[in-house]
């Protein structure tokens, strides 16, 4: 008896489908980008793609080969001072390995690119092939205009955006993942010092615990999840309850009570965190009229304490990002069917045991990639530190951090403060992965993600 399973035959690519049926001109394209087109009369097309290939080929030339060629070593002459033969200083230009990198890494998105345009150029020229074949009209390049702001507008209106993405958010990531594997540092700073590739040596130094950077890491890192899981739990929880004693049939003025609690969102956020950080400040308004009325013997610790410190930030956070759970919960509290709330009064449920057996579950099951999406954000979250702390209480068992620092904030200081550029593209790096792992870990645990089809 034969199986029923039959292996599935996997359909060739475009390219290799283009190569094996294609005719003289469309294999010619393979090598003269444009030919088909050409031949076949879409000259427009053709010296588009023609132009594109000898620009590459100009390129790769006068700089791309040599960009890559330079990713092994990252230079090998430093700037440096001679004496000319009067005896006067001179200054010698040498390699920059920054640079050297930046142009490597623009020389891979360029070869990546000009594989992409070549790909089209096949696809384009078997296309022509086949519509020919079959006896009908080629499109001129004004049919294709046409068609690019009509039925492929969307492919129109989102290659601007995608170029300014790769350019402005993908390259210089990319660049910044090569920076984590060199030894660009403060002792290492072209074009006077040129850096090197190192490998892994900077992940195993800050995962580590043999230097001050490796000590720094792990308690940096612990006060990040800390922070990012009160912040984002305290603000979820106590923004519904704000909302479900808002939105409760007895209270009165609910638009009053409402607009008291957004008035914050109102303000930008620097500016409220900025004002609270003058107000808890020890010379503050806040400890003056405490000592003032006699309440305190000394000014309170609110920023210069670790501990105080920690508790102030989560506390202002608080303040500043309840509002914002308010607005989003209400209108989901809104949707929430009348009748489950009638069968459990029915029922004798209690509003606590309510509120855990029907708010809790329905909310979470429509908020949870919000949850998520809050966490990491508050796991980047530098507004609130910066301009709150600023990182501080300082201390010296941290490498360029303060106590209440964050990763995200640690990096910035390491960048700005300290230069240590390799060890800051470490922590992006790290920052990612712990972000990106805790997302999709808890996503796809989810009832969000698990029953798409609705809440039960």
């Amino acid at each position: 008896m034969k199986s029923e399973s039959k292996q599935k035959i996997k359909k060739p690519g475009i390219i290799q489908q283009a190569w094996k049926e294609g005719d003289g001109l469309t294999k010619l394209s393979f090598f003269v980008m444009g030919a088909g087109n050409l031949a076949r009369k879409q000259i427009v097309k053709g010296l588009l793609f023609l132009g594109a290939e000898l620009g590459f080929i100009f390129y790769m030339l006068m700089a791309g080969i040599t960009a890559l060629s330079h990713l092994d070593d990252l230079g090998e002459k430093a700037q440096r001072i001679e004496k000319d033969a009067d005896g006067f200083p001179v200054q010698i230009q040498g390699d920059n390995s920054m640079l050297m990198l930046l142009f490597a890494v623009v020389a891979m998105f360029i070869v990546v690119a000009f594989i992409l345009v070549w790909r089209a150029n096949v696809k384009v020229a078997f296309e022509a092939q086949c519509i020919q074949k079959k006896g009908k009209t080629l499109p001129s390049f004004i049919d294709d205009l046409k068609a690019h702001l009509d039925a492929k507008l969307h492919k129109t209106l989102l290659a601007i955006p995608t170029l300014c993405v790769l350019i402005f958010n993908i390259l210089p990531i990319v660049f910044m993942i090569f920076i984590a594997f060199t030894n660009f540092d403060q002792k290492h700073q072209p074009p006077a010092n040129l850096f090197e590739w190192v490998g892994l040596k900077n992940f195993f130094i800050i995962l580590g615990s043999g230097e001050a950077i490796g000590r720094t890491f792990w308690p940096v890192l612990v006060w990040t999840v800390i922070w990012a899981i009160f912040a984002t739990f305290l603000n979820y929880i106590f923004g519904m309850l704000l909302a479900i004693i808002i939105n409760r049939k007895g209270t009165r003025c609910k638009g009053l009570w409402r607009t008291i609690f957004v008035i914050s969102i109102a303000v930008p956020q620097f500016v409220s965190l900025l004002i609270m950080s003058l107000l808890l400040n020890a010379d503050g308004p806040i400890n003056q009229a405490l000592l003032h009325m006699g309440l305190v013997s000394e000014a309170l610790p609110f920023l210069t304490n670790a501990t105080w410190a920690r508790v102030t930030i989560i506390i202002v956070n608080l303040w500043v990002g309840m509002p914002y759970t308010m607005l989003v919960t209400t209108g989901i509290l809104q949707n929430i069917p009348a009748d489950l709330y009638e069968s459990a009064k029915v029922d004798g449920a209690t509003p606590v045991v309510t509120f855990f057996k029907i708010t809790l579950p329905y909310m979470l099951f429509v908020t949870t990639p919000k949850l998520i999406t809050d966490f990491v954000g508050n796991l980047n979250n530098f507004n609130v530190i910066y301009f709150l702390t600023q990182g501080n209480p300082a201390t010296v068992d941290y490498y360029g951090a303060g106590q209440t620092d964050l990763l995200v904030t640690w990096l910035y200081k390491l960048t700005v403060n300290n230069k240590d550029y390799s060890y800051a593209a470490v922590i992006g790096i790290l920052v990612f992965v712990i972000s990106a792992t805790v997302s999709l870990i808890v996503y796809r645990n989810t009832g969000s993600y698990k029953n798409e089809e609705g809440f039960q």
